[in-house]
């Protein structure tokens, strides 16, 4: 069987939102790692993006570069998307990773709490995909999206952040059949990869996973590599969403 060509990215440019730490982190140095050039995104992270830049940096220099913004801002997606192109000249791949995730439990939600995490995790991914999308087009490029498998099956407590993740997965859908046949956009939905970082407590994290059949939590080099995937190897894949999560998701339907 032919090997994979480790640089087979080679000079393309790849933007992961939400990339200093975490999943969007690992991301960015499996494309890097494929020789792609990356735009590493933060929102508040600046020392983490800096960090994961400069290390990139080390191993190939001018490869990598960090963009702040807060995305779920009016005209801030555009922004983002011009200052790549003054940076890189191309943009061949888009990874809308970023996302806020917080309970909103029914009774107590506000307005602020539904306009970040529907800006987060839905506006942000459509403005993005729009301003790049002539750039996209014009390198026949990819867009992944970072879904969630409670896209599918509400998680209590969470109404607006699965609204907003449910619209992510139609988005994901609605825009390869928009924009096929010249680029491709598909979706990752993960399962228990990196446990949130607030006070989950132990019980919380067994149950978790006594619903996952291989029995353990991922890690994010898993998103990663089905990303990879996604954006290198499947290129007669559009629209579809491929859940990683143990098996945790086996008949949700």
């Amino acid at each position: 069987m032919p090997q994979a060509n480790p640089e087979s990215l080679h000079g393309k440019c790849a933007l992961i939102t939400g990339a200093a730490r975490r999943i969007g982190a690992a991301i960015a140095e499996l494309l890097h790692h494929h020789g792609a050039n990356v735009a590493i995104h933060y929102r508040s992270s600046e020392a983490h993006a800096a960090k994961l830049s400069a290390r990139l940096n080390l191993h190939r220099a001018g490869s990598a570069r960090i963009f702040q913004g807060d995305l779920a801002a009016d005209g801030e997606p555009a922004s983002l998307v011009d200052a790549v192109l003054d940076w890189s000249g191309r943009l061949d791949i888009l990874i809308n990773n970023a996302s806020s995730f917080y309970a909103t439990p029914l009774g107590t939600i506000t307005e602020d709490q539904w306009t970040e995490l529907v800006g987060s995790n839905l506006k942000a991914p459509l403005f993005l995909s729009q301003a790049a999308m002539p750039h996209l087009r014009a390198s026949r490029g990819v867009i992944v999206n970072i879904i969630d498998i409670h896209a599918k099956k509400p998680l209590r407590d969470h109404a607006v952040y699965g609204v907003a993740k449910a619209g992510l997965a139609m988005l994901t859908r609605s825009l390869a059949r928009d924009l096929a046949p010249d680029i491709r956009v598909n979706g990752v939905a993960p399962g228990a990869i990196a446990w949130p970082e607030n006070d989950m407590t132990d019980t919380i994290k067994e149950n978790i996973l006594e619903q996952i059949p291989l029995g353990r939590s991922g890690d994010p080099a898993d998103i990663a590599n089905c990303v990879l995937f996604l954006v290198r190897d499947a290129t007669y894949s559009t629209g579809q969403i491929i859940a990683i999560d143990g098996g945790r998701s086996l008949g949700w339907g």
